[in-house]
């Protein structure tokens, strides 16, 4: 049957992903939290929901401690994605 695989190493791998996407998934709702309670912190202060350096400032920290394979452009990429869904989340649009 093309397209099942059996190999033992391939259904290993497979297993390994698909725990480290699950961790992916845990760690982003778990960001989502933190976001939550700060959003509302800074609802109830008066303090701008948007610190566009503090995003800068960020993606250039995790760029030094990103010892790859991610690339500076996909490490980039990704942080952002991050961001726009966080906004996406917490505004629902």
């Amino acid at each position: 049957m093309e397209g099942h695989v059996t190999d033992d190493v391939v259904t290993e791998l497979r297993e390994e992903i698909t725990a480290l996407d699950r961790e992916l998934v845990a760690a982003l709702n778990r960001r989502l939290e933190v976001v939550r309670r700060l959003h509302d912190h800074k609802l109830a202060t008066g303090i701008p929901l948007r610190d566009p350096g503090r995003e800068d400032s960020m993606l250039r920290l995790l760029a030094q401690e990103n010892a790859g394979p991610l690339s500076e452009e996909g490490l980039a990429s990704f942080y952002r994605g991050v961001l726009d869904l966080t906004r996406r989340e917490l505004h629902g649009s």
